[in-house]
């Protein structure tokens, strides 16, 4: 038994990490248990794009937020501010990419149109079949393979218990509180947290809840090294392509493509003809990437709700239980509305609101007391 917790946070990606530090910041004694290593989940498999162009409007005030957070981080995350520009290559995608922009604008983004004209003269690789585009002063990227060393150095900074390799088998309500168990050891707390992404459901069950996210199986490749191509982040209208160059000369290329696979299987599989229509749509925006090989390619689960937005709020008809995630491309917005999440935790009015999670999520059974 590792002592009684003010707060067990499960699940050590970005916003679990985030929700972990507030809280302890505001003087709860936490621990934060992650089956895997910190940030292995969707948290340091994804594409590092930090892109306000590709943002639901609904979101863009929190994912301002999330920004300000990676670009504070700096160098410590690989972070690079180098503008984007979001593409459409045809008027059906045009008109869909001046909508979006319009309520993008009106949420607070800093997203302009810009013609096809100004659009080559910053970036003159990009096909010549380009209709229509807005450009992002401020979108950038960074190195998603450092969030779990970034975190794992701020919460042990922050005086948290980190638990690597401790996958949670089994959740029991103690006295006012909780027993968090795992193979090795057992946790009691005040209060839990679950962000565990993609393995929320089963983990959900051990409370007496029912939540069943969608999980996407999200491919992302990149290529060898090669001459500088371009510099900003590209997208496209409908959010199936994002590149960006690396300052090494290797082309991320990412997009929501689906692999195959599921979390309780362990690490999903890259579907090839999935990669190839990726690679086609990458090669059509950019026509000189067909000079470069591909390295590598791989996936990772992202879980999402019906409705896109996260889960974050307390647990229905489960007093001092909390939820966060299943929110389609978090990674941007996710140190910010696990701030907001802690501060709920700490019994504070969060400055923004949250997303309640009664909306997805129903009662099962009462969880047992020991």
């Amino acid at each position: 038994m590792r002592g009684r917790h003010d707060l067990v946070v499960i699940g050590g990606g970005v916003m679990g990490s985030a929700a972990a530090l507030q809280a302890a910041s505001g003087g709860m004694r936490v621990a934060l248990l992650e089956q895997a290593t910190l940030g292995s989940g969707a948290s340091g498999v994804n594409a590092g794009t930090l892109s306000l162009s590709i943002k639901r409007a609904q979101l863009m005030p929190y994912a301002i937020k999330g920004y300000e957070w990676w670009r504070r981080a700096g160098d410590a995350v690989g972070y690079r501010r180098t503008g984007g520009a979001t593409l459409a290559f045809n008027l059906e995608e045009s008109e869909l990419l001046h909508q979006r922009t319009k309520l993008k604008v009106a949420a607070g983004a800093p997203i302009r149109m810009i013609s096809p004209d100004e659009l080559a003269s910053r970036e003159p690789a990009l096909t010549e079949k380009v209709v229509a585009a807005t450009w992002c002063d401020e979108d950038g990227y960074v190195n998603s393979s450092l969030t779990g060393l970034y975190f794992r150095a701020l919460l042990r900074g922050g005086g948290i218990t980190i638990s690597e390799q401790a996958r949670v088998v089994a959740i029991e309500r103690s006295g006012d509180g909780f027993t968090i168990r795992t193979p090795d050891e057992s946790f009691e707390a005040a209060h839990l947290l679950l962000a565990c992404g993609a393995w929320l459901e089963p983990v959900a069950a051990m409370l007496g809840i029912v939540v069943k996210p969608r999980v996407r199986v999200n491919t992302v490749s990149v290529t060898e090294r090669g001459p500088r191509l371009f510099h900003a982040v590209i997208g496209h209208a409908t959010g199936l392509l994002t590149l960006k160059q690396k300052e090494n000369g290797t082309v991320l290329i990412g997009g929501g493509w689906q692999g195959r696979g599921a979390p309780s299987e362990g690490r999903g599989e890259v579907a090839p003809d999935t990669l190839l229509d990726n690679l086609r749509l990458a090669q059509f925006a950019v026509p000189s990437l067909g000079t470069l090989r591909l390295v590598r390619a791989w996936t990772g689960f992202e879980a999402n709700v019906p409705d896109y937005y996260p889960l974050a709020g307390a647990v229905p008809g489960v007093p001092a239980a909390f939820v966060l995630g299943c929110v389609r491309g978090g990674y941007t917005i996710g140190p910010y509305i696990g701030r907001l999440v802690g501060d709920l935790i700490l019994g504070r009015d969060p400055e923004m609101p949250l997303f309640d999670p009664a909306r997805f999520i129903t009662a099962s059974a009462p969880l047992l007391e020991t």
